[in-house]
């Protein structure tokens, strides 16, 4: 099979990504199950050295040779665009192509809480959209993005890598900004981005140092700052943004993410009744209560806050799990598959029901 075959079968199939590795088949994911396509030839080393000569340039090719790994998006026109990961295992390359929908869905759409309509629309300040890799974080962040260029006019600058969504100027001006192609490092291009008079700057991933440093800065002074992180709940969220500092530098770090946080977001993905997958968010909402327990240093208690915390928009991914379950939307054996405590969600869920 050709590889756009390949891949109008991995949109057709509604898989979210498509694996190509030496000596399996093709394997596709579909609602997080990996499956291989048994109808199909295994691969060898020459059909994915093949596929690689066919979906990149002869820069992209020097750069793999150098790095031994390669990001980089392939679209195919009027099918989808794709994130590509290249590497190598036992002397074969493997690759993986991640699927990025045209459609830019909106918050309704994807069923998530309304209250993220109203956090992209702030006038400054950081919002952290947290989760684990295919967690769904950027079609969330797409899908805010989404909103804030529906609404409000804005001077937008994303920096990627590779991008993903693209979006089309409606009342925002959007400056979308490749890593590799349009940027040598995330660093840089924030340091850059405060240079073009951005309202509203959205950071791929929060990956070192540097980065993080000049994301704080650019809420302080006025932007608002978009940013993923590879967190699992809001507790962990802050900590690692802390102890990416120096000792002597985090209680002022501590200092500054309680003037500018807004939220922090984290998510994971969950299998819907029927097909399909469904987010499900734990939500922090940075009241006057939460900027205190991160200033003094007790994210152990925002746990406690977000349980609280409804009145605020806030809930504890436990609390987000049952409300789906009680809903009909995911099954409550998933829901505690993905609680770090189920038996709370158990006894949440009989609460909800009026079972003791």
């Amino acid at each position: 099979m050709q590889l756009s075959e390949l891949l109008q079968l991995t949109v057709d199939k509604g898989a979210s990504d498509l694996h190509l590795r030496v000596p399996s088949p093709p394997v596709l994911r579909i609602d997080g199950t990996l499956l291989p396509q048994e109808n199909m030839l295994s691969l060898t080393p020459e059909d994915t050295i093949k596929v690689f000569e066919e979906i990149t340039t002869e820069e992209q090719r020097n750069d793999f040779a150098d790095k031994l790994e390669l990001n980089f998006a392939y679209s195919v026109p009027n099918v989808a665009r794709f994130r590509v990961n290249v590497l190598k295992q036992r002397g074969s390359l493997s690759i993986a192509f991640r699927l990025v929908p045209l459609k830019v869905y909106s918050i309704d759409e994807l069923g998530l809480p309304k209250i993220l309509k109203k956090l992209v629309l702030k006038p400054r300040g950081l919002i952290l959209v947290t989760g684990p890799t295919g967690s769904g974080k950027s079609t969330t962040m797409a899908a805010m993005i989404n909103h804030l260029n529906e609404n409000q006019r804005r001077n937008v600058i994303t920096i990627e890598d590779p991008i993903e969504y693209l979006h089309p100027n409606k009342k925002c001006i959007i400056a979308q900004r490749d890593m590799g192609d349009d940027t040598r490092s995330f660093s840089a291009a924030l340091i850059n981005a405060l240079r073009h008079d951005p309202d509203v700057i959205v950071v791929g991933e929060m990956r070192d140092l540097d980065t993080i440093a000049t994301a704080i800065t650019a809420a302080e002074t006025g932007h608002l700052v978009l940013g993923t992180l590879h967190t699992t709940d809001a507790a962990q969220t802050i900590e690692r943004l802390v102890d990416i500092f120096p000792p002597a530098q985090q209680q002022q770090i501590r200092l500054q993410l309680a003037l500018v946080l807004e939220a922090v977001l984290s998510q994971t993905l969950v299998p819907r009744i029927g097909e399909g997958r469904v987010a499900a968010l734990e939500i922090l909402i940075a009241t006057q209560a939460v900027r205190n327990l991160i200033r003094e240093g007790k994210t152990f208690q925002l746990n406690n806050a977000m349980q609280l915390g409804s009145v605020d928009g806030m809930q504890t991914l436990e609390q987000a799990l049952t409300e789906l379950v009680r809903s009909e939307v995911i099954p409550q054996e998933e829901a505690m598959m993905k609680s770090s405590n189920p038996e709370h969600i158990k006894k949440l869920f009989q609460q909800a029901v009026g079972v003791r």
